[in-house]
């Protein structure tokens, strides 16, 4: 009988807590349960509005393939630190890019790059002669547009 007695017991203590969690005002265990079953029912529908809030506010896909590499320039005493970042592969980007430092006159000191699985250049770059007018916001304009070249492209091939 003792064991029937518990079983009782620890199912009226679940049914409080229950009540408790759901902020159930009633007493009655029917009505406890009917509480908590339409609580659950508003927690799913606030989970569903909140994943769909996240997945409006993150980029599409498809934006994210059109969005262009990162692009920093920071200058140097005689040249410029550049800095081009992408997290997809970008075959022909570096070609693209090297163009550019020859056409602004930029010799290129030192670089590392990465063209694995993302598309990484960090290039150190020295200003052949004395070329006064080239500036940050210039190299960066042009490795920019370098970039939207190469893109251009390649989306027609």
């Amino acid at each position: 009988m003792g064991s029937k007695e518990q079983k009782k017991a620890l199912l009226n203590q679940q049914l409080e807590q229950l009540g408790s969690i759901t902020n159930s005002p009633s007493v009655n265990k029917t009505s406890i349960i009917a509480h908590a079953s339409k609580y659950i029912e508003e927690l799913k529908e606030r989970i569903d509005k909140l994943n769909e809030d996240v997945s409006t506010s993150q980029p599409s896909h498809h934006d994210h393939e059109d969005a262009l590499p990162e692009v920093i320039v920071e200058t140097l005493e005689k040249g410029f630190i550049i800095n081009v970042f992408s997290e997809k592969n970008c075959p022909g980007l570096l070609v693209s890019i090297l163009e550019v430092f020859e056409e602004l006159g930029l010799e290129l000191l030192d670089a590392r790059v990465s063209c694995s699985d993302c598309f990484r250049l960090e290039a150190v770059s020295d200003k052949e002669g004395e070329i006064e007018c080239i500036d940050a916001q210039m190299v960066k304009q042009a490795v920019l547009e370098a970039i939207r070249d190469w893109k251009q492209r390649n989306h027609q091939d």
